[in-house]
């Protein structure tokens, strides 16, 4: 049945099945996934939400129809209230261990469509069925790369990788709503300190290549001549400025 449901979400959602490669040499792609745990991660937050929907709705319900049920004992039609309130209730958790089972599908195949693929010159991070999220970060944008771990993370042996690329550091992106932008993320990993560092040593193989700076050395090497020429000018006029000084201030000789 899961394999059909995958296959209906595949066709109507048109997901890839397979993750492509970001820019870069194909043959350097490494391809991460999320570990197990993070599932089991996944599944506990799943039994948590549905546990607290059941309580609300069952206990709403339920007073509800206790209370309609001592208003009308004493009244013709208490039966017809109580098989009201029966049904309504019977239909309600009917709809809600529905939508239980559906988010549990969905939610196992968005665990199964998450991948992270890092080449030589980039990286790429896609989640989400529903909603898809896609990212691709260059190397020569990105600032810093950190490992974060959350209390139940470290139980389950679980981490995540923060990506912050250029413009991603500050607290004003951090207050805006919605995804930033500027932070691609390796969620639910079980081996963050080698993603770490292979992206880490990448980008330090772009850099001496001298590929990440590309812009910044063509930018040097066309403004410092033009610099150069600036303050030739500018000593040229100097000069000459001087040289009118003087000649305005040498007095001037009279002959008797």
């Amino acid at each position: 049945m899961m394999n059909a449901f995958r296959r209906w979400c595949e066709k109507i959602l048109r997901i890839p099945p397979e993750p492509e490669a970001p820019p870069g040499d194909e043959a350097t792609a490494r391809i991460f996934r999320a570990a197990p745990a993070y599932f089991r991660l996944l599944m506990i937050m799943w039994v948590i939400s549905n546990l607290f929907i059941f309580l609300f709705f069952i206990a709403s319900i339920g007073t509800g129809l206790v209370a309609a049920i001592v208003t009308a004992r004493h009244q013709r039609g208490a039966e017809v209230v109580a098989a009201v309130f029966g049904l309504v209730l019977f239909f309600i958790v009917a709809l809600l261990v529905f939508q239980a089972v559906f988010r549990l599908a969905v939610m196992r195949l968005e665990y199964e469509k998450r991948w992270y693929v890092v080449t030589d010159r980039s990286l790429r991070v896609r989640e989400g069925v529903v909603i898809v999220r896609e990212m691709t970060v260059s190397f020569a944008n990105i600032q810093d790369v950190a490992v974060t771990q959350g209390p139940i993370e470290r139980l389950l042996g679980l981490s995540n990788v923060r990506v912050t690329t250029a413009g991603g550091g500050g607290h004003t992106q951090n207050k805006q709503a919605g995804p930033n932008l500027h932070q691609a993320w390796f969620r639910g990993i079980d081996n963050a300190e080698e993603v770490k560092n292979l992206i880490l040593e990448r980008l330090r193989a772009l850099k001496d290549s001298g590929l990440g700076h590309r812009e910044e050395t063509v930018a040097t090497a066309t403004s410092a001549p033009a610099g150069t020429a600036f303050r030739d000018a500018l000593s040229a006029v100097l000069d000459e400025a001087r040289a009118l000084r003087q000649s305005a201030c040498r007095p001037v000789r009279q002959d008797s």
